[in-house]
């Protein structure tokens, strides 16, 4: 059996949430001795701490404990910071777009957002517009061993189906963060990590023991709005446009220290302990992997529409919201038969699969036309060939090609919407005037795209998947 030193490291900004003994110092400090110490001995050969302030506290609870400590910062943060600039990376690998990508962060045990509020991921899914807003859910290891693969899928089914990402707790979770746009967040040092990289915040604790009064991340929960029901886009946006996110930074430095030098530090200090001598080079932090492009995708529309003259304004949620709806947008193949058979717009994406040996393809003439004669309740069949070219037929016209061009940002990216939104905006306009006009102006996610209509070519008739 080996035997070696043994060392704490620093992690979520050291004891930012615990449960306190009455009474106790540990409720004002953050630090339980309980951790530290065995029969008054220190567990560990080394204490490696995250802030000054945190080993001004560990003296005040055992000064033993405190002799075998030092500052070194917190090598999640230095990693999280070094990953900065891959952001769009991450949100081209997760999806996003020109969404806002808002992220739930639950710590473990009974007082965690997932335990109190179990229906907040749904609820948030089925409230905001998909084509303004995605979701992503950033769980604590603890829960994901706690709960298991399985028995969370089954929980979050209607979130997940609504398109939720739910993260890995390996360095998957961190790559979400860089990413966002806001975090709703409990008393978990998710938070932290959060402020840190100056993502806003909105706190979703509902109080409890397990929040250390006077810490970081009290501090930064009072400084931060609360989420507000309804759970409306209106007001999480109301609630972001209040948030300062050089405020939060300026918080988080009360957690955290010596950025930069973490990984120099913590090395020297293994080093010293093994009796040996640190390699010359610098360390320096490894950016983290781009997420795994998500897992579910949603297959099913329930479409808001609106009308007037030369555009069509499109709002998306799952079918279950609730919500009225102008008609049900489904992806055919894809939904269950049952959202199918209920769709006034059923779509098919053209996908890449490589040829079997032995194949029947369908034309797209004669796909759509094949749908309309299968669903009766079905009124326009479209097939999705490119981000921006579409093939459609309502009951009754032709094949019509509509290409989709983009539209540029206020930072003068080129921005794309999903192709199956644009066919909701013509489906709406075709079934409220008999004509075929030339364009469209379809107003989506807050942004405006030009579809061009015209009779599908030969060519693009005969196309086959």
């Amino acid at each position: 059996m080996l035997r070696g030193p043994r060392v704490l490291l620093p992690h979520g900004a050291g004891y930012s949430k615990t449960v306190p003994t009455e009474g106790s110092a540990q409720a004002a400090s953050g630090l339980d001795p309980a951790f530290l110490l065995h029969e008054g001995q220190p567990l560990a050969s080394f204490h490696a701490l995250a802030h000054p302030r945190q080993l001004a506290q560990l003296r005040a609870l055992s000064p033993r404990a405190a002799a075998r400590a030092a500052v070194v910062g917190d090598p999640t943060l230095e990693r999280l910071l070094a990953s900065r600039g891959h952001r769009d990376t991450y949100r081209a690998a997760l999806g996003t777009g020109a969404r806002r990508l808002i992220v739930l962060t639950s710590t473990w045990g009974p007082e965690s957002l997932l335990r109190r509020r179990p229906e907040l991921p749904a609820a948030l899914a089925a409230g905001l517009p998909q084509d303004e807003y995605q979701l992503a859910l950033i769980l604590h290891p603890n829960e994901h061993s706690r709960t298991g693969s399985w028995d969370l899928a089954e929980r979050l089914a209607p979130a997940l189906d609504a398109g939720l990402v739910l993260a890995q707790p390996y360095e998957e979770w961190a790559a979400v963060l860089i990413a966002a746009d806001a975090v709703i967040t409990d008393h978990g040092s998710t938070a932290l990590y959060a402020a840190a990289v100056e993502r806003p915040l909105i706190a979703a604790y509902d109080g409890g023991q397990e929040l250390i009064p006077a810490s970081p991340m009290a501090e930064l929960l009072a400084s931060s709005p609360e989420l507000e029901y309804p759970l409306r886009a209106s007001n999480i946006d109301v609630a972001l446009d209040a948030q300062r996110p050089a405020t939060l930074q300026a918080l988080a430095d009360t957690a955290f220290a010596e950025s930069g030098r973490v990984l120099e530090l913590l090395r020297r200090e293994m080093y010293r302990l093994l009796g040996l001598d640190p390699p010359p080079d610098a360390p320096v932090a490894r950016p983290l992997p781009a997420p795994r492009r998500p897992a579910h995708a949603p297959s099913a529309f329930a479409v808001r529409a609106e009308a007037g003259a030369g555009e069509v304004r499109i709002e998306r949620f799952p079918p279950n919201s609730g919500r009225p709806a102008h008609h049900l947008a489904v992806e055919h193949g894809t939904a269950s038969e049952r959202h199918s058979q209920s769709a006034a717009l059923l779509f098919r994406r053209v996908g890449s699969e490589a040829a079997a040996p032995h194949s029947v393809a369908w034309t797209a003439d004669g796909w759509t036309q094949h749908i309309l004669g299968a669903y009766p309740g079905c009124r326009t069949a479209a097939v999705v060939l490119s981000p921006s070219l579409c093939l459609l037929r309502t009951r009754t016209g032709p094949l019509l090609s509509v290409e989709i061009g983009p539209c540029r940002d206020e930072r003068d990216r080129v921005v794309r919407t999903d192709p199956a939104a644009v066919l909701s905006a013509v489906h709406v306009r075709l079934g409220t005037h008999p004509d075929v006009p030339a364009s469209l102006s379809c107003l989506i996610g807050g942004r405006a795209f030009e579809a061009r209509i015209a009779p599908a070519t030969g060519e693009e008739s005969d196309y086959t998947f």
